[in-house]
This record gives C-alpha cells, structure tokens and sequence, in this order.
C-alpha cells in the first residue's frame, strides 16, 4: 500500500488497542507522536486504548500526556483489580464476578477531563463488546466513564455494564484494535498504537485474571493482523513497534515508567526511520515465541498457535472461548 494512497486532507485516526498493564506503552507512543507535529482527527480505542485514547481525546497536548504519564506511575495492581477472599469465595459460588468495577469508575470519573464523549477536544468513539452477540458496538456519545468502564470490562473479572438496554463488555473480545471501526467512521489514515503481547514470558501466567489478560492479548494480536491484512485502498495505516521481545504480563503494573520509556525511544526511532512513510505489518505482531523457560515453553508455544488458527478462522468471541 503505498503512502500516498490516501489524499493529504484525508481523516487520521489514532487507533489504540488493548493490553491490559501494557497499555502504558501508549502513553509513550503518544508522546513521541505529538512531539513529532502528528495529530490526530479522531481517536478510537478499545479495552485499555479506549481509557489512554479518551482521556487523550480530551486533553490532546503534551502536558495532558504528562498528567497521563503521572497517573499510569501511581496505578498500582490493587487500584484495579482489588478483590478480596470473600469476593473470590462468592465467585466460585456463582454469585459474581472476581472484583467490584469501583475502583476504575473512580478513577475514571476522577481523572477523565469531561462528563460526555461529545465534549472531549478529539472526536473519540470507544468500542465495546455486546455480550450477548459478540458484536462490536461503538459508543461516541453520552457518559465516557461508563463507556471507557464498559470496553474495559473483562469478561468474568467484571461485571458487564449495561448502556441503552445492551450488556457491554471487554472491547477487545469485538474488536480489540478497532481499525475496520475507524475506518467506518471516515478515517483513511490510520496510525496504530498495539501493546504487543507477552511473547518471552519468565513463567506461565497464574491465577484467573492474569490468564485471561495474556490469551487475550495472544489472541488479538493475531486479530489485528487479519484485520489490517483486510484493509483496501483508499486507506492506509502506520503501525508503531511494540517491545519485543517482552516478558511483561499484561497483569503486571510494576514495570510501567520502564515500558513508557521504552515506547517513547521506539516510536521517536520509528518516525526518524520513515515509519510513517511505511504499511508494513510488524513480525513482533505475528505468532512467535522467544526463549522461555523449558518447563513451560510447549505449553506456551500450544497457546499461541491456538490462538492464531482460532482467529483466523472465528469471530473475536468464539476463539476467545475455544481458547477456554
């Protein structure tokens, strides 16, 4: 696809994908970007790219991005995923879900720097999915903290959130990196923030939360390949570099000045380098798996090749669940 496919007024849309504690990469793509004079005329976003990309939206300079730097620092697991013995009791029971969604609306409410979509300085449209179809639905106007809180909302972790009569939940099972969704909306330049995915784990994943969080990201990066192998002229995409390789779980908060740092060099190498000027899919986003220690590594390398044939083949919902 060649960079001049799209006409130099064409719409850009920043398209944030999720990841779990990994979206703090986007903070420093972010950064880099607005550093190197490219903004965006919407930004769409899905899972923890629908939390980065509203406030974002509504706040678009770099100073806003310094306040989104300094909240990602403080965030500490608990902050988000606070559960509790008698809350994980009450799960086996079939009587909830794994932690209380609080603490997030909170900190959305507290932090977001407008009440409505409509009013963020970017056009912003998140993306959720319906629990029932497994369709994406795409949520530009009304409450943005109950819309961000609704794309967020991992499957059995959180509780679905309920907006116009429909049970919404994690973006990311629809459409994780919402690249079709932009382009629907007008979009025919799109620049691509992916968190990648944990492709050289120090050990398995453990306990329910954390494991969802990694096949989910195994999962949608392979979707997001698909997706853009889909995509057709008039539009074209640029697609920043995520870590790789990466050992960090998207479960883990406590590495998040180093992934922001890391991001930040990346996407400044990036654009120095012409990524702008390129349509190429990276090899970090396709199935692969560095070294890993022995005890695990088949079980690992199983894993993501059954996420791959799975969303090759299957909607966002049905492979999450083959994954199961």
């Amino acid at each position: 696809m060649s960079p001049s496919a799209a006409a130099p007024h064409a719409k850009t849309a920043f398209v944030l994908a999720g990841g779990g504690s990994l979206g703090a990469v986007q903070v420093g793509m972010l950064r880099a970007l607005l550093e190197s004079g490219i903004e965006p005329d919407m930004v769409v976003g899905s899972s923890v790219g629908a939390i980065n990309g509203a406030y974002f939206a509504g706040d678009p300079t770099l100073e806003g991005i310094s306040k989104l730097e300094r909240l990602w620092c403080g965030l500490k697991r608990t902050d988000i995923f606070p559960w509790t013995w008698r809350r994980l009791l009450s799960f086996v029971r079939g009587r909830g879900h794994l932690v209380p969604a609080d603490g997030l609306r909170r900190l959305l409410e507290h932090h977001l720097p407008y009440r409505d979509l409509e009013d963020a300085a970017v056009p912003v449209h998140i993306v959720a999915t319906d629990i029932l179809s497994g369709q994406a639905v795409v949520l530009s106007r009304g409450p943005a903290a109950t819309a961000v809180l609704a794309s967020s909302a991992i499957p059995a972790a959180f509780a679905p959130v309920e907006i116009d009569s429909r049970l919404l939940c994690d973006g990311a099972i629809a459409s994780n990196t919402p690249v079709a969704t932009a382009i629907a909306l007008g979009a025919r330049r799109l620049i691509v923030l992916p968190t990648g995915f944990a492709c050289a784990p120090e050990r398995a994943p453990s306990g329910a939360i954390a494991s969802a969080l990694h096949a989910i990201t195994l999962l949608t990066a392979r979707q997001l390949v698909a997706e853009l192998e889909r995509i057709k002229r008039p539009a074209q995409y640029h697609i920043l570099p995520t870590a790789c390789p990466l050992g960090v779980s998207p479960f883990d908060f406590a590495r998040t000045p180093e992934l922001i740092e890391q991001a930040y060099r990346k996407a400044l190498h990036w654009i120095a380098e012409g990524g702008l000027a390129s349509s190429a899919i990276p090899a970090a986003l396709r199935p692969h798996l560095h070294a890993a220690p022995t005890a695990f590594r088949p079980a690992v390398t199983d894993w993501i090749n059954k996420a791959h044939q799975q969303s090759s083949n299957n909607t966002g919902r049905e492979a999450f669940n083959a994954l199961g």
